[in-house]
């Protein structure tokens, strides 16, 4: 199975004059549509077809989402208070047939790395990078390993 973690791009910040907003309301900044825009990019390019993709129910996550311009389910399960256990289950790890591109949040989903990788811990995944897990089958026993982190300064136009 392969499971692609998204974080999403550089969104607002919350500030003093936005506490009557809810954290899930910020949006993304200029620079984080285009750190979005350039992520997608490479994304779509090495995406199967087939791939689900899961988003938070935040607004800054579900922009994320729209620059990559395929169909995606918004899962409560994967949003600013979930864990590592509920992002994995909602992905159907590892029993899923498909690849899954989950589009979330930090520290989320850097616990979701440590917890698949054990080697790699209090993992911090930067605003628009891309983690790219795999996991095998081999004669004794699966194989996960990181197949690729990306980031949006890397992807050329």
């Amino acid at each position: 199975m392969d499971l692609i973690l998204w974080r999403h791009a550089h969104a607002e910040a919350l500030t003093e004059d936005m506490l009557h907003r809810v954290d899930s309301e910020r949006k993304l900044t200029p620079k984080g549509q285009k750190q979005a825009a350039k992520m997608a990019l490479w994304l779509d390019s090495v995406l199967p077809h087939s791939c689900k993709i899961l988003v938070s129910p935040s607004q800054r996550t579900m922009q994320t989402a729209l620059a990559l311009g395929r169909k995606f389910k918004v899962v409560s399960e994967i949003g600013t208070d979930s864990d590592a256990d509920q992002i994995l289950a909602a992905c159907n790890w590892p029993n899923s047939r498909e690849p899954v591109l989950i589009i979330g949040h930090q520290p989320h989903l850097g616990d979701v790395v440590s917890k698949l990788i054990p080697t790699i811990q209090d993992c911090a995944i930067r605003k628009g990078n891309v983690w790219w897990i795999s996991q095998k089958d081999a004669e004794d026993a699966p194989t996960t390993f990181l197949k690729v982190v990306m980031t949006p300064e890397l992807v050329v136009k």
